[in-house]
Parts: structure tokens; C-alpha cells; sequence
């Protein structure tokens, strides 16, 4: 794959998943599913950094640093199977920085942008972003659909090099698998809270 390129993954169980290479060893991955809850209810679970670890599989602990207004420091501990039986713990220090809501005609946004400061990466940053668009209602909607006036999206942004004894291209499958399954769980808990 020439630097640039873009290994599109489509849609795996609701989790839509791009990965592009920048690099020998970096890669840029764009996810994003739909769930059904509110964009708060989305919101409260990205942000409740010490519970994360009780939902996303990958992660062994999760734990605040330092938190002031939007910014919350925090160290996470996870584990990837890698091929083989091989498995690979990374640790890393995050600074987190939470904005604040954005409103538009069709809905709201917000983001959490993080940005490691310390640990097994050479580098790892991105981004947490919650949509809630107002739904356009047909005449044919069901009933059971009545209820529902918005579609929220949660989207995971990350650029990620790992450091140079670990070749990116060992974790780049596993990476995608395990961010599907998180965005998965994730969704699950937050429709799980809405229901």
C-alpha cells in the first residue's frame, strides 16, 4: 500500500472503520457507529474515565490523574492479542480536553480531544466526537418510531505510531477488531442507560 492509501473496511456489525497509512509505521483510523440514546447519555459514558474500563474490553484500567474544568488527565493500562498468542500492554498517559457543545440547525456536537504526553507509543492522538442529528420523519414511519427524534453518532478518531521495536502493520488488524468491539460495547451501554 503506497503512503496515503486508504484501506476502507466498510461496515462490520453498525461500525463503519477506515484505516489510512501515513507513514512506514503510523496509520490514521476513522470509525464511527450509530446509537441509539442521546448525545448526553453518549456523552456521560466517553467521559466517565474511570468506568471505561468496566465497558471497553481491550482496557485494564482506567484511572484520573488530574481534572480541572475540561481537561482531565488520565492513565490507561490495555492489552491486544497480537498474532500468535503473542499479547501486547501498552500504558500511556492522556491529556484529555472536553469541548463544549456545539449547536447547529440540525442538530448538536461535541468532542473530546486527546493527546498522549507519556507512554508506549512514539505517538497517539485523536478524537471522541458525539452528533445527535434531528431525524427527518416520513409519513410511513411505524409506530414504534414515534418516539425517536434524533440519531446519534459516536465517531473515534486516532493517529497512531507505534515505537519503532513494534512494526505498525502487527497491530493494524488488531487495532480494527478491537476498536469495532469497543464502539460496539459502547453503543450496547449507552442503549442499555436510554432503554
Amino acid at each position: 500500500m503506497a503512503q496515503g492509501d486508504a484501506s476502507d473496511y466498510g461496515s462490520e456489525g453498525g461500525v463503519f472503520i477506515e484505516v489510512k497509512k501515513l507513514g512506514s509505521n503510523s496509520r490514521s483510523v476513522r470509525s464511527r457507529i450509530a446509537i441509539n440514546a442521546s448525545l448526553e447519555t453518549v456523552w456521560n459514558l466517553i467521559t466517565d474515565y474511570e468506568q471505561l474500563a468496566d465497558i471497553v474490553p481491550s482496557l485494564l484500567s482506567s484511572k484520573i490523574i488530574d481534572k480541572k474544568d475540561n481537561f482531565t488527565r488520565i492513565y490507561q493500562m490495555a492489552q491486544q492479542n497480537l498474532l500468535l498468542g503473542m499479547k501486547f500492554k501498552s500504558k500511556i498517559i492522556l491529556d484529555c480536553f472536553e469541548k463544549d457543545i456545539e449547536s447547529f440547525a440540525s442538530g448538536k456536537k461535541r468532542d473530546v480531544e486527546f493527546k498522549m504526553i507519556e507512554g508506549d507509543f512514539q505517538s497517539f492522538e485523536g478524537k471522541w466526537s458525539v452528533e445527535q442529528v434531528i431525524k427527518q420523519r416520513s409519513k410511513e414511519s411505524d409506530i414504534s418510531q414515534l418516539g425517536q427524534e434524533f440519531e446519534t453518532t459516536l465517531s473515534y478518531f486516532l493517529d497512531v505510531k507505534p515505537k519503532l521495536w513494534l512494526p505498525v502493520h502487527l497491530i493494524e488488524l488488531r487495532l480494527r477488531k478491537e476498536i469495532q468491539t469497543n464502539l460496539s460495547c459502547l453503543r450496547e451501554e449507552a442503549q442499555k442507560v436510554d432503554s
